[in-house]
């Protein structure tokens, strides 16, 4: 007997070790692990994590097309980094999209996809309470990723978590200051209560008015610079940076 593996089985196998690779070095970086404008040695990457170099070969580019990495020809893999006004163009172009759901969301949401956001925006209220700004954090991200997913429109949610990915890599804005949480709570069950009320304009605006909010606050922690040539600071260890609260 052979023991050489199905082609098809070979496939599968290779696919999801990918995937799994993929994941790992997206953790790392939305993690601030791999730091903006870290360059990203294949064959460390594929000996730290146990693997060959051909799947995180494969990662790179599926990473690449999440718009977390730039390859650049003979130089090699780079985390990207996401300047300021870069930034601000993405917020404006997830507003837009963010009134869209508001808006189709009052008209379709049923009874259990209320509930299961009116459970989340409870348990980002119990975080507040506890100062947890980690918890806090990962449960905005699933609140706005669900609402959109409630759209029912893959390209939109495909499109919407690549933006997401993008903002993460702006570790700069939006530290985390446990004196927004309760304002962002607020602005959260001020959405949802828009949704139920079924009032599409009244949804759009809230979802709108948060991510403006949100903007604007990442204008205040980030003025541009004031002087040609000014350079940017360096991205601080992962061990001392904050996370980046996108609320």
């Amino acid at each position: 007997m052979t023991d050489a593996r199905h082609p098809t089985i070979a496939l599968l196998q290779s696919s999801s070790l990918t995937s799994v690779v993929q994941q790992e070095i997206e953790r790392r970086i939305l993690r601030g692990e791999l730091a903006p404008g870290a360059k990203l040695i294949e064959a460390a990457l594929a000996e730290a994590l146990g693997v060959s170099r051909g799947p995180v070969r494969e990662a790179f580019r599926m990473l690449e097309e999440a718009g977390l990495v730039r390859q650049e020809k003979n130089r090699g893999v780079f985390v990207r980094s996401i300047p300021l006004d870069e930034a601000m163009e993405i917020f404006d172009l997830r507003a837009m999209m963010d009134e869209s759901v508001g808006r189709s969301l009052a008209a379709s949401i049923t009874p259990e996809q209320l509930r299961q956001v009116r459970a989340m925006v409870e348990a980002m209220e119990k975080a507040v309470k506890a100062g947890d700004v980690d918890s806090y954090h990962l449960l905005n991200l699933e609140f706005h990723d669900t609402l959109v997913a409630f759209s029912g429109n893959r390209k939109l949610t495909a499109l919407y978590r690549r933006l997401i990915n993008e903002l993460s890599l702006f570790r700069r804005m939006n530290l985390a200051d446990a004196k927004l949480l309760p304002i962002s709570a607020s602005e959260h069950r001020a959405i949802v209560k828009a949704i139920a009320s079924g009032d599409p304009d009244a949804a759009g605006r809230a979802m709108r008015q948060h991510v403006m909010d949100s903007k604007q606050r990442t204008q205040r922690n980030n003025p541009p610079a004031s002087a040609p040539g000014l350079r940017t600071p360096r991205p601080q260890p992962a061990a001392v940076t904050k996370r980046a609260l996108h609320v």
